[in-house]
């Protein structure tokens, strides 16, 4: 089905170029004018897409959950109340949750469509009333079919959403000139600019906050903007110096998941 408005802003869109995806569909893209989003039309090869939720080509699985990893404890411990809960969303096998969780955060892990194999016993639960002082959303908002509606329902339950995509650059691409487009294994399909993201915050009355590139925040918070920047770039060193005054939860988790053997 050919698309009429845009999954973000429902303004018109028009068509920018057409592409094969999974070596088999071709498929056509789209622009919105308004925010800029650029989408497939409606994903119809998902399920096939989908018969491995962890595509085979993605090599950088484990580099990204160390550098999330850096990002994500430096901006919760300077910026939020890092003895709260948090929540990552669309975990994949659970390798950032159990990297967090050693450091000291108290992360769990949600996904609908891959098995948690790294974080299990600390699968976040719907009916849970704790607050969720931050959600982490990496490398999936590029998978949502309605992002709009999506962010909806991720703001009900967390108001801070650290999330990683890539911008599209603009003017767009063609699709042998990005690889993020993944028409390899035709999971992406859709991707923001930044003021596609600045839409969405206005919409929902939050900040919106950005390294520019690839990993961006949605939060009540305001903050000096390029001190998000600069704390983003330094992780890898201010990391560290957060794991000496953490107390990690390695062997606390033990104990609980042995005691329920």
């Amino acid at each position: 089905m050919i698309p009429s408005v845009c999954r973000v802003c429902n303004t018109a869109i028009y068509p920018i170029f057409t592409s094969v995806l999974i070596q088999k569909y071709s498929v056509e893209y789209f622009q919105c004018p308004h925010c800029g989003y650029v989408q497939t039309e409606s994903p119809f090869w998902l399920e096939e897409a989908y018969s491995r939720t962890i595509n085979d080509v993605d090599t950088g699985l484990l580099m990204r959950s160390y550098w999330h990893r850096n990002v994500s404890s430096t901006l919760i411990y300077i910026l939020f109340k890092h003895r709260g809960k948090f929540l990552d969303y669309g975990g994949g096998y659970g390798v950032f949750v159990r990297l967090m969780r050693d450091i000291g955060f108290d992360f769990y892990w949600q996904d609908k469509h891959t098995e948690n194999l790294f974080a299990k016993g600390f699968e976040f639960g719907e009916s849970d009333q704790n607050p969720v002082e931050l959600m982490t959303c990496f490398e999936t908002f590029e998978h949502f079919v309605e992002p709009a509606i999506e962010l909806e329902n991720l703001l009900n339950i967390s108001q801070n959403i650290l999330l990683s995509t890539e911008f599209i650059p603009d003017p767009v691409p063609s699709p042998d000139e990005w690889w993020y487009y993944g028409s390899e294994h035709g999971q992406h399909i859709g991707f923001f600019q930044k003021k596609t993201f600045e839409y969405l915050a206005n919409k929902h009355s939050l900040y919106f906050y950005t390294n520019g590139q690839n990993i961006h925040l949605f939060t009540k918070k305001r903050l000096f903007k390029p001190a998000f920047k600069w704390l983003t770039k330094a992780s890898k060193y201010i990391n560290p110096l957060i794991q000496k005054r953490m107390d990690s939860l390695t062997w606390k988790d033990f104990e609980t998941l042995k005691s329920e053997i």
